[in-house]
């Protein structure tokens, strides 16, 4: 019974925000404040390289580089910040030059099921996936019997699902591809009972469960604390969120010195500092 008012409410979710995009409601969240900049120190026109990327912690690392990339004579163009799942096509397509979203085993899913040729072009920051609780502060806290809701897209169910091995509290049967689902589950070493839902309406539904896995990303953007965490991905994950662009596009002066500025350690105190270790860049830091 739970499971199908979980159900409706996603449904009913989805068609709130359908209506809301359909109706421009969406406007400002897609056009986040524009740097002013149009021309090099030196007086040159800018060149504009334009991009979808995620509000958090995405759009806010972009913008953080970008004076740096001004220096090199280049602006970035947010086209939106308001993730759907068309930003790969779009890609694809040539409306925009880049998207940063996303990690690479999403990427190659996306490539097959699509005929799709995207590339990488750099990792940027891991956002590790982890277990978290409104009702617990640890996880020796969290009873036999406990409810966890956790995504069920394949990669991040698989990662979700990694975690709670990890941890011991469950043991997967062999997994292909850096995919899995419940049904992959051999051994329940902890009682818990597992509800799969789509990742976005999850912070919806946390006083539900005892336990809730996500993303970093949307626990910072409903305005949660990503450290609080019970247990998560460790900083070897291969879940890098990376820039994602054509192939005809990988070796464009504009897009290289992006990355070059967004792995530098300059960049990675950035983003440790900004949020306190929930986000963990792949560049190492000096001590």
């Amino acid at each position: 019974m739970k499971n199908n008012r979980l159900y409706l409410a996603a449904i009913a979710a989805a068609l709130i925000s359908a209506a809301l995009t359909g109706c421009g409601e969406n406007a400002k969240a897609d056009s986040p404040e524009k740097n002013n900049n149009t021309k090099t120190a030196d007086g040159k026109d800018l060149t504009t390289i334009t991009a979808l990327a995620d509000l958090t912690p995405h759009s806010e690392i972009l913008e953080y580089v970008e004076p740096k990339l001004n220096e090199k004579g280049y602006t970035i163009d947010i086209v939106s910040t308001a993730s759907d799942a068309t930003w790969n096509e779009k890609t694809q397509n040539g409306e925009v030059d880049f998207n940063f979203t996303q990690h690479e085993p999403y990427l190659i899913e996306w490539n097959e099921i699509n005929n799709g040729t995207l590339v990488n072009i750099g990792g940027v920051h891991v956002e590790p996936i982890a277990a978290y609780s409104t009702k617990y502060d640890s996880a020796d806290e969290v009873p036999d019997g406990a409810t966890v809701v956790l995504p069920d897209d394949a990669t991040n169910e698989y990662r979700a699902l990694r975690i709670l091995e990890q941890q011991g509290w469950i043991k997967l049967g062999n997994t292909e591809n850096a995919r899995a689902s419940v049904a992959d589950i051999e051994e329940f070493i902890k009682p818990i009972e597992i509800t799969e839902l789509d990742s976005y309406q999850i912070n919806a539904h946390i006083n539900e469960f005892d336990v809730y896995i996500n993303n970093t990303n949307k626990v910072i953007e409903a305005g949660l604390d990503a450290t609080k965490y019970l247990f998560r991905e460790g900083e070897d994950s291969p879940y890098a969120n990376i820039i994602v662009t054509t192939p005809d596009k990988a070796d464009e002066p504009g897009l290289k010195a992006l990355v070059e500025i967004l792995q530098s350690e300059d960049t990675a105190k950035f983003i440790l500092d900004k949020y306190n270790g929930a986000v963990i860049p792949v560049t190492k830091v000096s001590e």
